[in-house]
């Protein structure tokens, strides 16, 4: 009897999938080039099941029921077009493969075009949730050939998150939608996490938290309006210990890696003119992070002491809760504001607030609001800006004092903030009903002669001056 799906590439996201659909009652045959890693996977995890494995990809591919759907678990970039090349002569017309990884969706949309035609059709499904959402339900992001969804659609929405009884799968458009879907929900998690992290450091270095008292303050906070996956496991990491009975988190060496998917977001919102600015510097905060000998050098020069904040603690810390508040709702707000202009860009026709839905169960960034960003598309589908919201605008209301609060102190401090502080920066960007880039275009102007526009005069009308 044939097998319903395919699996290419048994490293942990791969095996973790493979045990997930297996579970779900799918009979799936895996691929991995080492041999061992195939007989390493069946005598081991998948000892219980009925998975078959291969290590020759003539035999894989065989055994897979018509049309073949074979998911690719490998890394992006080049070895996803070498693995499409060496799986065409096993393939025909009609037959599926999807790129599972976080592969950059300009290459899914090629990779998409190419294969159309040879008849062959293509996803690119962005996976989020780590190893543990792998095995028991990720979000999923799909998006490609519209006449494949249909053959993938159970299997998917099956081994999903479900919140409510709802999968967090559902389909998002042709080319690389699913991709750049899930590339926006990379770049919103590393501006979750430096917010998370400028916050630590607030309490740390500004009012001498330990690490117990870490661990219930976010614990705290992840009982309110913050509740999320990332408060939740930051109180976790505060609480643990090394082996010496100390905190493991201060052992931990201050430099953050990185994979791409952020900078792909960073480029890709200037690319469309909506400026991500808070995704941007959790990017540029990574890369400083990683010049960690210079660090070190220019401390020692400059100096590396704060100045203690004399404010309360208490007080700060609720200051606190609502400003990292406040600039996650910006956060999302840029990342859904890209969102909104790249699906008319592409002629995607995404749906936001199922986009919201998508993320509320098994990724890194669930969180308790994502079902109010649900209600504020659904409420108008035509919203641009998540922050002109009823619900989103009357939360910055009550919490925006308290992001400028934070920053003053930090500022005064010295404690670097560059994702609250560009939080702020934009909110008050685009509460501008005038702002200072008159004078810029007047520059531009003189030196350039690029022109300009007259607030007297029909957008679109350009005019040239004779400055001198």
């Amino acid at each position: 009897m044939k097998q319903d799906i395919g699996l290419i590439g048994l490293a942990v996201m791969g095996q973790n999938l493979a045990l997930n659909m297996a579970e779900k009652n799918w009979k799936v045959s895996v691929y991995n080039r080492t041999k061992a890693r195939v007989k390493e996977f069946l005598a081991g995890p998948a000892c219980e099941t009925k998975i078959q494995g291969f290590s020759d990809l003539k035999e894989f591919y065989k055994s897979l029921s018509r049309p073949r759907k074979a998911i690719l678990m490998v890394k992006a970039g080049a070895p996803v077009d070498e693995l499409i090349e060496q799986s065409l002569p096993y393939l025909e017309p009609g037959d599926i493969l999807i790129d599972g990884g976080n592969s950059f969706f300009e290459d899914t949309k090629r990779r998409e075009q190419a294969l159309k035609e040879k008849g062959i059709l293509f996803l690119g499904v962005g996976i989020s949730g780590g190893e543990e959402g792998a095995r028991h339900g990720p979000s999923i992001m799909p998006g490609g050939s519209t006449a494949a969804w249909p053959h993938v659609k159970d299997i998917f929405q099956s081994i999903s998150a479900q919140v409510n009884g709802v999968p967090c799968c559902q389909w998002l458009g042709e080319g690389g939608a699913g991709h750049f879907v899930k590339m926006v929900h990379n770049g919103i998690e590393y501006a979750d996490m430096q917010l998370i992290a400028e916050s630590y450091d607030l309490l740390r270095r500004g009012f001498s938290c330990d690490t117990p008292e870490l661990a219930r303050i976010f614990a705290a906070w992840n009982k309110g309006y913050l509740n999320s996956y990332l408060i939740e496991i930051t109180a976790s990491i505060f609480a643990k210990k090394d082996e010496d009975g100390h905190s493991l988190i201060d052992k931990i060496l201050d430099v953050a890696g990185q994979k791409g998917t952020g900078k792909w977001t960073v480029v890709n919102s200037l690319d469309i003119g909506t400026p991500a600015t808070v995704i941007a510097e959790a990017v540029f905060a990574r890369s400083l992070s990683a010049r960690y000998e210079e660090r070190q050098q220019a401390s020692q020069i400059l100096g590396s002491k704060i100045r203690a904040p004399h404010e309360k603690k208490e007080e700060f810390v609720q200051d606190l809760e609502k400003a990292l508040y406040a600039a996650k709702i910006i956060s999302y707000a840029q990342g859904f504001w890209m969102l909104r202009h790249a699906s008319q860009e592409c002629k995607w026709s995404l749906d936001l607030g199922a986009c919201a839905l998508l993320w509320r169960g098994g990724c890194i960034i669930r969180s308790a609001f994502l079902g109010k960003i649900k209600d504020a598309f659904e409420k108008s589908p035509d919203l641009s800006l998540l922050i002109v919201d009823q619900y989103f605008h009357n939360e910055l209301k009550l919490s925006i004092h308290s992001l400028r609060t934070v920053i003053a102190i930090g500022v005064m401090a010295g404690i670097p903030m560059p994702c609250l502080s560009s939080a702020l920066s934009w909110y008050d960007g685009m509460r501008s009903q005038r702002l200072p880039t008159n004078l810029i275009q007047a520059q531009r102007d003189l030196f350039g002669a690029h022109s300009f526009e007259r607030i007297d005069r029909p957008r679109g009308e350009m005019v040239h001056a004779e400055w001198v």
